[in-house]
C-alpha cells in the first residue's frame, strides 16, 4: 500500500501548482534575482576598453587556458570584464578554507560541532570576512595585470587599479548577498543557481560555435553528432548516478505494550553513491582558478628574469595539459572524501540508531555499527569519486585531442544537471507541503463541523 507521501505525490498536478501561491512568490523572486545577475554580467568595469579586451581574451597568442572555464562559470562576464567577472569564486574558496579549518583547527571544530545554530552563523560570518579578503587580493591581481597590458585601459594608473578593485570586490559581495537571499526567499541553493545561470547562459554560444565550425568545414559532421550523443549519454549517466543509493535495512525490536506487541518495524537508511554532490568539481575549479587567473593576466607582461618560469606554468595549467588534468582529478577525489566526511558522520548515525532502538541485522549497535557504516560509505565514495572524475576529465582528454578552440565542459553539464534535479526536488517538496497543509485544514474544518453542527429535530 502506498504511503501518504506517495499518494500526495501522485496527486500533484498543474491544479495543485496553481494553488501554491507561496511557491509562486518564491519562484518569481528567484527569477528576478537571476535576471539581476545576468544584467550585471554586461556592465563593464570603469576605464576598460571592452573591444580591445575582447580581442585580447579571444586570441592572447592562442593560450586562453583556464580562463575559458572561468568565463563559463561567470556567464560570459570575463570576456566582457564586467563587475561580476569574479562571480562567487572568492566565496566558494572562502567556504573551502573555513570548512578545512573547521576540521583541523580545534576552536572552529568545537564551534561547528557544539555551537549549534549560533556556531553555524559565526562560521558563516568568518566565511564572509574571508570572502572580502580573497576578493580584494584576486581583484588587485587582475587590476595590476590589466594595467600592464598596453591598449586595454583608457587611462592606466593607480586610479584604474583602485576602481577595478572596488568594482570587482563589490560585485562579488553583491552576488554573495544575492545568493543568500535566493536561498532564504527563493527556491534552491542561491550560490549554486548563480553558477547554474552563468553556465546555461554560455551554453547556447558554445553550441553556436560548434555549428559554425561544422559549417566552415573545420569540424566534421560525424564529430558534431558524436559530441551530441556524448552529451546526451553524459546527462543520462549523471541522472542515474545521482539517484543511485545503497539502502541499508534497519530493524526495530518488538516490545510488549499492555496486551499487544508493538514495534518490529523495518525501515531503510539510504546512502547515496555521490554524497558530496556537485561540490567537489566546483571546489576543485575554484582552487585552480585562484592562482592561475592572475598568472594568465601577467604571463604576457614584461617579467623579470626570476619569474621566467611563469609563462611555462601558465601553459601547463591550460585545458588538456597533463598537469592540469592531474591536479584537477586529484582535487576532485580529495573533496569527494572530505565533503562526505563533513556531511555524514557514521558515529553520530550509529548513536542515534542505538538511542531509538534501531539496529542493522547481524551487526552490534554502537561502535560496530559505526565501523560498518564507515566501511560502506567509503566504498560508495570511491565509486562516486571515480564517477565525478570521469565525467569532468573526459572532456579534458577531448580538448587535448581537438585543441582549445572547443571547450565542451563535463563539469558544466554535471553542475547543470545536479542543480536542476535539486531545484525540481525542492519545488516538489514545496508542493507536497502545500497539499499536506490543505489536507490538514480540510480535516480540521470537517472535525469542527461534525462536533459543532446542531442536530435537526423533527416535530
Amino acid at each position: 500500500m502506498a504511503s501518504a507521501a506517495e499518494q500526495l505525490a501522485a496527486n500533484m498536478n498543474m491544479g495543485s501548482f496553481a494553488k501554491a501561491t507561496e511557491l509562486h512568490k518564491r519562484l518569481l523572486f528567484t527569477l528576478l534575482a537571476l535576471l539581476v545577475y545576468r544584467i550585471g554580467t554586461y556592465v563593464p568595469i570603469p576605464g576598460i576598453n571592452s573591444e580591445a579586451f575582447l580581442q585580447f581574451f579571444q586570441n592572447p597568442d592562442g593560450q586562453r587556458g583556464i580562463l575559458d572555464m572561468f568565463n563559463m562559470f561567470s556567464g560570459g562576464a570575463v570576456e566582457r570584464m564586467a563587475v561580476f567577472a569574479l562571480n562567487v569564486t572568492p566565496y566558494i574558496s572562502a567556504s573551502i578554507i573555513v570548512q578545512l579549518m573547521g576540521a583541523v583547527y580545534p576552536p572552529w571544530e568545537k564551534l561547528k560541532k557544539e555551537g549549534g545554530e549560533s556556531g553555524r552563523k559565526q562560521l558563516n560570518q568568518y566565511t564572509r570576512y574571508l570572502t572580502v579578503v580573497l576578493a580584494l587580493a584576486q581583484s588587485f591581481g587582475i587590476a595590476v595585470g590589466l594595467n600592464a597590458q598596453p591598449g586595454l585601459i583608457d587611462e592606466p594608473g593607480l586610479f584604474f587599479i583602485a576602481t577595478t578593485v572596488v568594482s570587482l570586490t563589490g560585485g562579488t559581495m553583491f552576488l554573495m548577498w544575492l545568493g543568500e537571499q535566493v536561498t532564504a526567499r527563493g527556491v534552491g541553493n542561491g550560490i549554486s543557481l548563480i553558477i547554474f545561470a552563468g553556465i546555461v547562459a554560455v551554453l547556447p554560444g558554445t553550441v553556436a560555435r560548434m555549428l559554425g565550425l561544422a559549417q566552415q568545414g573545420q569540424m566534421s559532421v560525424f564529430v558534431l553528432l558524436f559530441l551530441a550523443v556524448l552529451a546526451i549519454a553524459t546527462i543520462v549517466f549523471i541522472v542515474f548516478m545521482e539517484r543511485a543509493q545503497r539502502r541499508l535495512l534497519i530493524q526495530y525490536p518488538k516490545r510488549q505494550e499492555g496486551n499487544r506487541m508493538a514495534g518490529g518495524e523495518r525501515s531503510f537508511l539510504p546512502l547515496k553513491v555521490n554524497t558530496a554532490g556537485v561540490i567537489p568539481p566546483i571546489f576543485a575549479s575554484s582552487l585552480l582558478l585562484l592562482p592561475t587567473t592572475v598568472a594568465q593576466m601577467t604571463a604576457t607582461a614584461d617579467l623579470p628574469a626570476w619569474m621566467s618560469w611563469l609563462p611555462l606554468l601558465t601553459a601547463q595549467l591550460s585545458h588538456g595539459q597533463p598537469l592540469f588534468m592531474v591536479l584537477y582529478g586529484a582535487l576532485i577525489i580529495f573533496f569527494c572524501f572530505f565533503y562526505t566526511s563533513i556531511t555524514f558522520n557514521p558515529e553520530d548515525t550509529a548513536e542515534n540508531l542505538r538511542k531509538y532502538g534501531g539496529f542493522l541485522p547481524g551487526i552490534r549497535p554502537g561502535k560496530r555499527t559505526a565501523e560498518y557504516l564507515d566501511y560502506v560509505l567509503t566504498r560508495l565514495t570511491v565509486i562516486g569519486a571515480a564517477y565525478i572524475t570521469a565525467v569532468c576529465l573526459l572532456p579534458e582528454l577531448m580538448v587535448a585531442q581537438m585543441g582549445n578552440s572547443l571547450y565542451f565542459g563535463g563539469t558544466s553539464i554535471l553542475i547543470v544537471v545536479s542543480v536542476t534535479m535539486d531545484t525540481v526536488a525542492q519545488i516538489q517538496s514545496q508542493l507536497l507541503a502545500h497539499q499536506y497543509e490543505g489536507l490538514i485544514k480540510k480535516a480540521k474544518l470537517r472535525g469542527r463541523g461534525g462536533r459543532g453542527a446542531p442536530t435537526p429535530v423533527r416535530r
